[in-house]
């Protein structure tokens, strides 16, 4: 029988192989996975095998190829309805990208990065990194910046000490103090803007999500681009998108504790 401590091993392990395929973003073969792995080929193959054999991954015979299995899906799929902010935001969404027409995100943190949860196209699309289900970095996205804001300081100053602090563009910040400043004006004026941070051109408003008790939730952003519009337009649209934050938080925190809910519901009847 495995103790705690080589279970736990052999899990990570398992998922930093999930994480080495996925990274890929295509089938990707045995050699091209052992020279990004930290694991010997032996090590790497039999752990390959059991993933498979498990349905975590499945295995083309004619490619010779391994990508990510079913199982998978459906463990996605009800990680993205049980745990995601989506489910519950998307009536929400509808009716903030109908009214507004430019494209919105929905993120929520995941450990020290931005998860897209969800995400509604503009009128007029535009091309851009943010995708529902991809990962990007905190410290230069407007969801994130709009998050670690508000974050409690001991869980900021973990979160910004796995920032990579990368100069995406000329308008990346680049160090933790002055990420410190910029969230500092997020907090007064309480919400977030991307000025060209990540991607050049492109632009956007963001909103945390928070709780009664300001505990995040997630955030939500109206993005679009330098060629037709402004971020002086863009903060025009900071009350709807308050708004549209508020009844998110409301709605998700009635679906995530609804016994706690209730019983505040007694007391105060």
């Amino acid at each position: 029988m495995q103790s705690p401590q080589t279970a736990s091993g052999t899990v990570k392990k398992a998922l930093s192989v999930l994480d080495q395929v996925a990274s890929f973003e295509r089938p990707v073969r045995l050699n091209e996975l052992v020279e990004v792995s930290p694991y010997p080929k032996g090590t790497l193959y039999r752990m390959l095998q059991t993933l498979r054999s498990e349905g975590m991954l499945t295995y083309d015979e004619t490619q010779q190829a391994y990508s990510l299995g079913i199982r998978l899906v459906r463990l996605a799929h009800t990680a993205w309805t049980q745990s995601s902010l989506a489910p519950t935001a998307r009536p929400i969404l509808d009716a903030l990208s109908k009214s507004i027409g430019e494209t919105i995100h929905l993120a929520q943190l995941d450990n020290a990065q931005v998860l897209y949860v969800d995400k509604r196209n503009a009128q007029r699309p535009v091309e851009m990194f943010s995708q529902a289900g991809k990962v990007g970095p905190a410290y230069c996205t407007g969801v994130g910046k709009a998050m670690l804001a508000f974050l409690p300081e001991a869980e900021l100053q973990q979160v910004l000490e796995q920032q990579s602090y990368h100069r995406f563009t000329p308008h990346t910040l680049g160090s933790v103090e002055e990420l410190r400043d910029e969230l500092s004006n997020i907090r007064t004026r309480g919400y977030a803007y991307d000025r060209e941070e990540h991607e050049p051109g492109i632009i956007c408003i963001a909103m945390p999500i928070l709780t009664r008790t300001k505990r995040v939730m997630g955030a939500i952003s109206v993005t679009s681009t330098t060629s037709r519009t402004s971020l002086d337009q863009l903060e025009s649209l900071a009350p709807e998108m308050h708004q549209a934050a508020d009844a998110i938080a409301e709605t998700a925190e009635h679906w995530r504790f609804p016994v706690e809910q209730k019983s505040k519901e007694a007391m105060e009847g």
